[in-house]
């Protein structure tokens, strides 16, 4: 037979995907010890392989990687920097937080933390207590900093955390909707298409073959749309809140809603009942652009379904009345009595197997963190900063000073509105600490650059809600970068208290699996995960004593029902009934700037082929999108002499960005859709100058939740000539 020389050694490793923080269950295909491929894990809950994931070995071994740790040489924004080793970086960084502190106090430095660093064990780790979830990290809290945030403060919270706890007394880690039993499924400024992990749309699809209606309230007739194809009802971004509110009327007066629920288990019926009858039909129309015969059609179906489910996200989020949009659409399901029932939103067995968190309090009798005078039910939740109001601390010492910052796994510049002003405060501090993969936007301004490995290079578990899975270690870490998890252990040592934590990846796993009844062993054996024991489903939990901690039925709200008026919002001095606000820098309440910004703008959808603001340098993800692209309607095009495929600038009362139009249908006509993501100092020149957020306002947010309006602003856009420049830098 014939020799073959030097044959190629080929492994395959089941394990957790490291590309995301999802879990979606993979086997690693390895050749010559180096990532190949990844293909789904049979009979896993997520078994799924997303484009980003399919392009795992490429983000890995990326040319652009940051490997080792560097800090800053010359003045702070040239991007200079000199190697240094992990002893000298921790030096450094140590010596600084200790300097701020001595001269400030030690709420002067602050953790910031994104979506990049979000893995399953340090986020379960390291959160504050008294929080159900947290994307924010408490290593400082022993060094007496309150102050810690993170992506959280622009993203979930409102829909995941306040919206449900004003109404049901829960959040949505605890919720979900009943997709498996309804007949009636609403997708609601959601987009499951591209999340992460798109899982929702596979039950979708079945509940369509089983004979479900679905619809989707959105601007574009979005990629869960299409693949389910769907019904499109479109909306004119912010005002959501006016649509539930026009079908709750409508519901009301048609005597379309659960008689039996409302009396018996809800509070403040009556005077919803009296505010919504102005959101007549024709006023909701007028309003939103959905057509008198849609919003009587929306009404109808929810009224009679027998389950109706509703997935909603940041489509709600983003705008001026975003936590009181997602209290209208919660109180819609409550009036018809689609909750806790089969097909509706239900809660998650309390008695289900959950894993153990490592949570850590913050300063005893010390300052308040950032943000919490002005977001007190933000604070309230999540124990932490609203990062929205850092720029304030860092440049006007208000209401004390923030000298040093941690980001880690993020990218401010590119994320927040008004990127130069987060230039500005970067460039102010004292201490900028970076922690990431990749260089972002805001290295350019740090002290010190820390490599943080991939998921894949390092060890961990995750939970799911009734699977639990071994992060297997695939390869080692590239050049000299550590795991997110051990950096900030290594930090909490170093500043004299890493006993509160564990020490080691298998002391962190162990911790976890305390009280589930798994151990470490038996992940180790079944590297694919193993099923949790699951109660069966109990409906209709409120009329036991499950649902709240004093052993009454009911809900764990203020009056033990469903509040259609939150006495917690009236205790904080909020509307505590869900009320509508048309968008401020909408065509309706600045219709004097909508003369010359005419089309709505909405930013922020997110796409497979980049993640937020990561991996615009992939190219195998840029041949999906090599361009960042503005969606506009044929009609509005027309009228701008707009040519798909054309280069365009997009214009706001803020700034000008240059993207790539695409004439479409799928936009309703008097809106535009633009990509974020842009602004990095990573990929071609095209993503490079397209940071979005020239355009958004850093003044204009949800005044519950603190959350940017990056849905319902206003611009115009023309065809770029040789002399136009956008402001991105």
């Amino acid at each position: 037979g014939r020799i073959v020389l030097n044959p190629q050694k080929r492994e395959i490793v089941e394990t957790i995907c490291g590309i995301c923080d999802a879990g979606c269950g993979v086997k690693v295909h390895l050749v010559d010890g180096r990532i190949d491929r990844l293909s789904p894990l049979k009979n896993h809950p997520l078994g799924i392989v997303c484009p980003r994931g399919a392009r795992a070995a490429e983000i890995v071994y990326s040319k652009d990687r940051l490997l080792y740790p560097q800090r800053r040489v010359g003045a702070r924004g040239e991007g200079r920097f000199e190697r240094i080793t992990w002893d000298q970086a921790y030096e450094f960084w140590v010596d600084q937080l200790a300097e701020i502190k001595h001269r400030y106090g030690p709420e002067a430095v602050c953790t910031y933390t994104g979506r990049g660093n979000f893995e399953f064990g340090i986020q379960e780790t390291f959160p504050p207590t008294d929080t159900s979830e947290s994307s924010a990290n408490a290593v400082l809290f022993p060094f007496g900093s309150p102050n810690t945030t993170g992506v959280g403060a622009l993203c979930f919270v409102a829909y995941g955390m306040i919206a449900p706890q004003a109404c049901l007394g829960q959040h949505y880690r605890h919720l979900s909707d009943d997709l498996d039993n309804a007949d009636l499924i609403l997708v609601w400024g959601a987009n499951p298409a591209t999340d992460s992990p798109p899982s929702n749309v596979r039950r979708i699809k079945r509940a369509i073959k089983r004979g479900a209606r679905v619809v989707t309230i959105d601007h574009r007739y979005s990629e869960t749309a299409r693949a389910t194809r769907a019904q499109w009802v479109p909306i004119r971004p912010g005002t959501d809140g006016a649509l539930a509110l026009g079908i709750i009327n409508l519901m009301i007066d048609r005597q379309l809603y659960d008689h039996e629920f409302v009396d018996k288990w809800t509070h403040g019926f009556n005077e919803l009942c009296a505010y919504v009858e102005e959101f007549s039909p024709e006023r909701v129309s007028a309003i939103t652009g959905v057509p008198v015969e849609s919003v009587v059609d929306l009404a109808q179906a929810i009224g009679t379904a027998g389950g109706c489910s509703i997935l909603m996200y940041t489509g709600l989020e983003y705008s001026d009345s975003g936590v009181q949009a997602i209290r209208a659409v919660l109180s819609i399901q409550a009036l018809a009595g689609h909750i806790d029932v089969p097909g509706g939103k239900v809660f998650k067995m309390p008695d289900r197997v959950q894993h153990n968190r490592t949570e850590t309090p913050p300063p005893a009798n010390g300052k308040p963190p950032i943000g919490a005078d002005h977001y007190p039910l933000y604070h309230q939740l999540r124990n932490e900063a609203q990062a929205v109001d850092l720029p304030r601390a860092v440049l006007d010492a208000d209401p004390y000073p923030v000298r040093g910052l941690i980001v880690s796994g993020s990218s401010l510049i590119t994320s927040w509105p008004d990127p130069d002003l987060w230039r500005k405060t970067l460039a102010a501090l004292d201490l900028l600490v970076v922690v990431n993969r990749f260089p972002t936007a805001d290295a350019r301004f740090a002290d010190l650059l820390l490599p943080a490995a991939t998921p894949f290079e390092t060890l961990s578990y995750q939970f799911l809600d009734d699977w639990v899975q071994l992060r297997s270690q695939v390869i080692e870490p590239r050049g000299e970068s550590r795991s997110d998890y051990h950096i900030f252990s290594e930090l909490a040592r170093r500043l004299g208290y890493g006993h509160l934590w564990p020490q080691t990846d298998e002391e962190k796993i162990r911790t976890g699996l305390q009280g589930t009844g798994v151990t470490l062993e038996q992940l180790h054996a079944s590297p694919a995960g193993v099923r949790l024991a699951v109660s069966p489903m109990r409906y209709r939990k409120f009329e036991s004593s499950e649902l709240r901690g004093d052993g009454k039925p009911g809900f764990a709200t203020p009056t033990g029902k469903f509040e259609f008026v939150s006495e917690w919002f009236r205790e904080h001095g909020y509307e505590p009934l869900p009320v509508y606000s048309e968008p401020s820098e909408g065509p309706l309440a600045a219709s004097e700037l909508a003369v010359k910004y005419p089309l709505v703008l909405n930013t922020g959808a997110r796409t497979q082929a980049a993640f937020r603001s990561q991996h615009v340098n992939i190219n195998g993800l840029l041949r999906l999108q090599p361009k960042p692209l503005v969606w506009i309607h044929p009609t509005d095009a027309r009228q701008r002499d707009i040519k798909d495929g054309a280069e365009v600038i997009v214009e706001s009362p803020r700034g000008r960005v240059g993207f790539w139009a695409r004439v479409t249908q799928d936009i309703m006509p008097g809106v535009v859709e633009a990509n974020m993501g842009g602004g990095g100092p990573l990929g071609p020149k095209e993503w490079r100058e397209a940071n979005v957020n020239n355009l958004t306002d850093s003044d204009n947010r949800d005044p519950i939740s603190g959350f940017p309006v990056y849905k319902a602003l206003l611009c115009d856009i023309h065809p770029a000539s040789p002399g136009d420049n956008s402001t991105s830098q």
